[in-house]
């Protein structure tokens, strides 16, 4: 975090719930926005598969069958 992102942080704190719970709110739609942008939403899931990719042809995941996962899933549950 930044000194300034910091400094606001202290500041935040010393407020009412009340008004932390109102800050904290405007922040978390503030983020909404960015997800409803649909060329970001695209962009962000293109590096997501990017990065799974890449996971893939390092050896740093292993991929499963459907069916292998499904088994597990059904176990964990259990």
């Amino acid at each position: 975090m930044t000194h300034d992102a910091t400094e606001l942080l202290k500041r935040a704190l010393s407020l009412s719930a009340e008004e932390r719970a109102e800050l904290a709110g405007s922040l978390l739609e503030s983020l909404d926005v960015a997800r409803d942008d649909p060329e970001a939403v695209e962009a962000a899931w293109n590096e997501e598969i990017a990065r799974r990719i890449e996971d893939l042809d390092f050896g740093k995941v292993k991929a499963v069958s459907l069916e292998t996962f499904r088994r597990k899933l059904s176990s964990a549950a259990e």
